[in-house]
């Protein structure tokens, strides 16, 4: 039996810290064919020891041992790395192989045979396909042994390939399983997130908004009803707000937009309420509406009203005040032609691909003009309808929105 040097001390750092050889021998313990190959090392070798080794400047570390001979080195164990000849195969990044220690020309005097008693000896590296050194699959014996033989060798180069790519794998997979369950986590904090907004700001707000109502109703004090009508507008915007996060959160999360689509009796008449809203929080603009929307209309009528809300909040936002908006609705041919348009300066070409991506606004933007979802809610519920959201601009025809949606 083989005398070995005292264990090494935990040594401080990254790369030798005890966690990160820990990981290592850890990883190589769930390569469930190691076992075997080392068995089948030391049958086509005659050797007695084989062993998986991590091996860094400053630690050699045992991941994996067949050992028959009681060398003494259980998964885990260390040595020194500079009395091991692995240190020099991890410098050269080629093999050591000898056949017979105290004969051998170059070996012959050196500190690791005799330190360790062995004759026969080989190791062959184990490096990752991005080049980073892992270890050495390494066997030895106390007697010599034909280990430089072509086979042997090709066959230990085999299996350190293969216990490189497995270790890569195995990488591989828990990234992958970290990053799932970071995803998890992530989507329960959506859901959690959407709870907040669904109930404990909605709660409030309505608050909010009865309070407005109640101010209004105060004819006989002008302050108090100009208040009151201020609260009312800036809780209609934040409602908004909270639809505009709400829905971008459903479309996130992977659910799409959530649709109730009916048959609408008064689709017209919905579209007519959304304007007249409009119109009373804007009264000194020019909003025309030209509806031709006849019988039933198949269609979620609460999306589609969201659509020309957000359309004409867009309108009003940035279309010229001495300009009309002109919105025109028609069912032909089963589909339904909503369109809003505005004048005023031209969406800049190069912002026309960008136009209905989620949190984008033009530069000139004015601050406190929401949270640029808007366009982005309005497309998807055009897709989730099966339809098509369009935008053409120019100096001469202004700004036009057009969405299509079939209603069959």
């Amino acid at each position: 039996m083989t005398t070995l040097p005292a264990p090494l001390a935990p040594v401080v750092g990254d790369v030798d810290s005890d966690e990160a050889i820990a990981r290592d021998v850890a990883a190589i313990g769930r390569i469930s064919a190691v076992p075997s190959l080392l068995k089948v090392i030391c049958q086509n070798t005659g050797m007695g020891f084989a062993a998986v080794a991590r091996v860094t400047d400053g630690t050699w570390t045992a991941c994996a041992v067949e050992d028959t001979i009681q060398f003494g080195l259980k998964p885990g164990g260390r040595l020194q790395v500079q009395t091991t000849l692995c240190s020099e195969s991890r410098a050269a990044r080629q093999p050591v192989v000898i056949d017979h220690a105290s004969t051998d020309p170059v070996y012959f005097n050196h500190h690791t045979p005799r330190l360790y008693n062995i004759e026969s000896y080989i190791s062959v590296p184990i490096i990752h396909s991005n080049g980073d050194y892992f270890g050495n699959l390494c066997a030895i014996d106390p007697r010599p042994a034909r280990v430089s033989d072509a086979r042997v060798v090709s066959m230990f180069t085999a299996f350190a390939d293969l216990i490189a790519r497995q270790l890569e794998t195995e990488d591989l997979q828990v990234r992958t399983e970290t990053a799932l369950q970071s995803e998890r986590a992530t989507a329960e904090l959506r859901e959690q997130f959407i709870a907040v907004l669904g109930h404990d700001l909605r709660n409030p707000l309505s608050s909010v908004g009865a309070a407005a109502e109640l101010l209004i109703r105060r004819t006989g004090e002008p302050d108090l009803v100009k208040l009151g009508t201020r609260l009312k507008t800036s809780t209609r915007r934040m409602s908004a707000l909270i639809d505009d996060v709400l829905d971008l959160a459903r479309v996130r999360l992977g659910s799409g937009m959530g649709l109730a689509i009916r048959e609408a009796d008064f689709l017209a008449s919905g579209l007519k309420d959304v304007i007249d809203e409009v119109r009373a929080a804007n009264p000194r603009l020019d909003i025309r509406d030209q509806l031709s929307i006849n019988g039933m209309v198949r269609c979620d009528q609460g999306r589609i009203q969201q659509v020309l809300s957000n359309l004409l909040g867009n309108a009003v936002a940035h279309g010229a005040p001495d300009q009309p908006i002109v919105v025109r609705a028609v069912v032909r041919d089963d589909t339904l032609v909503l369109s809003v348009t505005n004048g005023g300066a031209p969406i800049p070409p190069d912002d026309i691909p960008r136009i209905f991506q989620p949190y984008w606004r033009p530069e000139n933007s004015k601050p406190g003009g929401g949270l640029g979802l808007g366009l982005y809610i309005c497309s998807e519920i055009v897709a989730a309808h099966g339809g098509t959201l369009q935008v053409t601009s120019c100096a001469d025809d202004g700004t036009c929105f057009v969405a299509t949606l079939p209603v069959t």
